[in-house]
């Protein structure tokens, strides 16, 4: 029951490229803030599969005389992300318009914060290859999400492009870094951990794919050595947190390509294209005075009061940050599992509930259960079943199970079976080890007459064992679990093969 493995890493920058450069890197991330509502007005954000342009209303299309209303709950999320992030508050904020004409924003404008965002000056800590890396997070402020643009082919061979407004006036929290992400890998792991945070907290799903969670990199380079910064490029369409990696590490390529060449950079908006693993220019990068920000009279500045924050501070729940140090330092795990098992919501739930069902297990076998054999059978489940993971529900069955395999009760071999059948139909493990059969078999004299059968039937194996060659054992004891349907105790196979055939053999003796 080993871990899963983790995702081949994408290539970085050559060594004498960072030998030279010094990457400076700013990471932007929108995320969709779970709420029920819009930001504005009242119009539900269950959208997704909806029919184009039937979640609006006069507020979120942007009509004349239309007036907004501030959505309570997505205000509180925002105050929540700052408080795990440890962010300052102030006393009073306000709204803001920031001006530009774009077909998916109906009103010409976009209802948002700029000068005193809800929460600022926070930090994130996460680890990387290198070791530790705390970043500084300069604000996370509120704004309104635009419609959706679709561009079609129509029958006659016109390219069209269509707006869906359902995604309009959606909740969107926007959190913005110091530039002091310096690797195209600290890029995606500040990411990841974002998002493993954002979910952790409850304040949004922060899916990638569904473009919950769009994150954007500004990204610069300047001899080593040097303080000021080098032109900054914005990269967008980064889709997937592998996307990120590749993304920022090819621009990085691409920067010092032309530094070397003399040729001067530009500050522009660069998309990401996945396919060609390229950047492409987009438009030339604005500024916020090109915005035009102004107050919007519409809406009435907030005031953030302590009470409320300390409110929701009581409401915070571990940190992922905090839960991995508590798994390796109370708990005894390796860095590696206590990382797996955090960042996987169905492991996390599992592991959790089958120590509070069974506190006595030890949780590096909780551990290996979690991230090897469940781990592997609910993520095949979860693909095939709309309905999830039918067996989480029952943690005491997932307890059952582990106690019986360390009391030598059930093979390990059995026990995959067992679970994903468990898994698969819900069914207890009592019942499906009754109706199967199973009993692991540790008595060495019931195992003798099948280990000598092993032993007659493989003689050019146990002429490879005597002839120095150990790791030929291991398919003698395959063949005996075979025979005894996974059924055998595999290290009491194992040493009575050794003791057959260094008995037989005095050179092994």
């Amino acid at each position: 029951m080993t871990a899963v493995r983790q995702a081949t890493r994408p290539k970085s920058p050559p060594s004498s490229v960072l030998e030279r450069y010094e990457p400076v890197i700013g990471i932007e991330v929108h995320c969709q803030l779970r709420t029920a509502s819009k930001m504005f007005c009242s119009c539900s954000t269950a959208y997704d599969g909806a029919p184009p342009n039937t979640h609006t209303c006069p507020v979120c299309l942007g009509l004349p005389g239309a007036l907004p209303t501030i959505n309570r709950r997505a205000v509180e999320h925002v105050l929540t992300t700052g408080l795990a992030i440890e962010a300052t508050f102030p006393e009073t904020t306000r709204w803001e318009r920031k001006n530009y004409f774009y077909p998916d924003l109906p009103k010409g404008y976009q209802i948002s914060q700029y000068a005193i965002p809800l929460a600022a000056a926070g930090r994130l800590t996460f680890e990387t290859s290198e070791g530790a890396i705390s970043v500084g997070i300069t604000r996370a402020h509120l704004e309104e999400d635009t419609a959706k643009l679709i561009h079609s082919t129509t029958a006659d061979g016109r390219r069209v492009s269509l707006i869906d407004f359902n995604r309009s006036g959606a909740p969107l929290m926007e959190i913005v870094t110091e530039p002091e992400v310096h690797s195209a890998e600290a890029a995606r792991r500040y990411a990841e951990e974002l998002q493993l945070m954002l979910r952790a907290i409850g304040v949004s799903d922060a899916d990638m794919e569904r473009g919950q969670m769009r994150v954007e990199a500004n990204v610069s380079l300047r001899p080593r050595g040097a303080k000021e910064f080098g032109t900054r490029v914005e990269i967008k369409n980064m889709n997937s947190f592998r996307s990120v990696e590749r993304a920022v590490g090819h621009e990085i390529e691409r920067q010092a390509a032309a530094l070397d060449a003399g040729e001067p950079l530009v500050q522009e908006t660069r998309g990401w294209d996945d396919g060609r693993g390229a950047t492409y220019r987009m438009r030339v990068k604005e500024t916020s005075d090109d915005y035009r920000y102004f107050p919007e009279p519409d809406l009435p500045p907030l005031h953030v009061e302590a009470p409320g924050l300390e409110e929701l501070r009581a409401r915070l729940p571990e940190l992922p940050s905090a839960r991995r140090a508590r798994y390796t330092s109370d708990l005894v795990l390796s860095a590696y599992d206590a990382g797996v098992i955090v960042s996987d919501p169905a492991m996390l739930t599992a592991f959790e509930a089958i120590l509070a069902v069974g506190p006595q297990l030890p949780p590096k076998e909780v551990a290996n259960l979690v991230t090897g054999d469940y781990g592997r059978a609910a993520k095949e489940i979860d693909l095939r079943t709309p309905a999830g993971l039918v067996g989480l529900s029952e943690p005491g069955e997932l307890a059952d199970l582990l106690r019986r395999i360390l009391d030598g009760k059930l093979s390990r071999a059995n026990a995959k079976e067992v679970l994903a059948e468990h898994i698969a139909k819900g069914s207890s493990v009592a019942s499906i080890v009754d109706a199967r059969g199973f009993r692991q078999i540790s008595d060495v004299s019931a195992l003798a007459a099948t280990v000598d059968e092993v032993l007659a039937a493989n003689p050019a194996a146990v002429a490879d064992y005597r002839a120095g060659k150990p790791q030929a054992i291991r398919f003698l004891v395959g063949q005996v679990m075979k025979a005894t349907r996974g059924q055998a105790n595999a290290a009491v196979v194992q040493a009575t093969l050794r003791e057959r055939l260094d008995a037989a053999d005095p050179g092994h003796a």
